[in-house]
């Protein structure tokens, strides 16, 4: 990656005595500085931190590095202090926000060292809205949000990872759930003076988005993400709301999602490998009040002594409370999402061709 350093017979990394020509100093670009830092880490190091950048990056930082000639001390000992207290600030951000970073820095830098150091993190790191928030507990989230506007709520939720979206989503109350998610899957672009209002009524402590940029959220994909990890009667009673509401994103965000029912979907393949996974009282559960396409198609990939078995179970489990058969079913979905997220198996989604394999 660097060339060695000639002279010293050291690998890359190594620093050659300063040059006789101390006229003045060279302002280092930031290409500069990270070729530098790179070189002085060494090849091995550097060759781990070119996996995470882009191809262009990668050919930008080795150009800079095959320029360099020799690196004065004082311009190494300048790069590693400079990226130093960035982590540091980067740290400070990560704990208690660009406010709390700033106070600390304050304190360890002074006030105008600090102020450069969080612009120029701000400007590159790119902040995300709620940062805070997504730090905070849901049930205490929910606690916070519940009594916001719909559009509020939704946008909180969009910048929320899907998870922590879907639990919140689950435990509001059914009259706004719909709104919610129908405010969530039409959102496109949310302008920075929005987004700083609606921080600084929910969390003063915090300063405003790092960006003047307009950030995307929300969207189909981002509420088919969240709807995907509620539990079915949620899942049901928003698409059933939305159908009314708007029967075309309704039947938009169902052509997205992956539903128990969709098992027919498929292959025998597919099919044999979740059920490896499934225990067969948890099947049985799970089949209880579905269509017979569904159940035949799991029959169809069982052996004859197993599926006996199954139907044998179906028929003497008695009655089941509809919340555990659609919690059941939930852990079916998450089995087939993860076996898909593996690659073992290849799910079509409702609306698309089945893969032929």
């Amino acid at each position: 990656m660097a060339k060695e350093v000639q002279g010293t017979g050291q690998a890359t990394g190594a620093v050659q005595p300063a040059s006789k020509k101390t006229g003045h100093k060279r302002e280092l670009t930031g290409r500069q500085k990270a070729a530098i830092f790179l070189v002085t880490l060494g090849s091995e190091v550097s060759a781990e931190i070119f996996k995470h950048l882009r191809e262009d990056e990668i050919e930008s930082l080795t150009f800079e590095i095959a320029r360099l000639d020799t690196i004065e001390p004082e311009e190494r000992d300048k790069v590693l202090m400079e990226f130093k207290e960035l982590m540091m600030a980067q740290d400070f951000i990560t704990s208690g926000g660009i406010e709390y970073a700033r106070e600390l820095l304050e304190k360890s830098l002074g006030a105008q060292k600090a102020v450069d150091i969080i612009n120029r993190l701000t400007s590159s790191l790119q902040v995300r809205p709620f940062d805070f928030i997504r730090r905070t507990d849901p049930a205490h989230l929910l606690n916070f949000i519940q009594q916001e506007h719909p559009q509020t709520i939704a946008l909180i939720l969009a910048y929320l990872e899907p998870q922590k979206a879907s639990i919140i989503l689950g435990a509001l109350p059914h009259e706004i759930q719909s709104d919610v998610a129908k405010r969530i899957a039409t959102m496109d672009r949310t302008s920075p003076e929005v987004l700083r209002e609606v921080e600084r009524v929910l969390e003063k402590k915090l300063s405003t988005l790092s960006s003047e940029d307009y950030t995307s959220a929300g969207g189909v994909e981002s509420i088919v993400e969240i709807l995907n990890l509620v539990d079915r009667s949620t899942e049901k009673t928003i698409i059933e709301s939305l159908e009314e509401e708007d029967p075309e994103l309704a039947e938009e965000i169902k052509k997205r999602m992956f539903v128990f029912e969709d098992i027919v979907l498929l292959d025998d393949r597919a099919i044999q490998k979740v059920l490896r996974e499934v225990d067969t009282a948890e099947l049985a559960k799970a089949l209880r009040g579905v269509e017979a396409e569904v159940q035949d198609k799991i029959f169809r990939n069982m052996s004859k002594r197993a599926s006996a078995l199954l139907k044998e179970e179906m028929e003497y489990m008695g009655p089941v409370r509809l919340k555990d058969v659609e919690e059941t079913q939930q852990k079916i979905v998450s089995i087939i999402r993860k076996l898909e997220d593996q690659g073992d198996i290849v799910v079509a989604r409702s609306g698309e061709d089945q893969m032929v394999v």
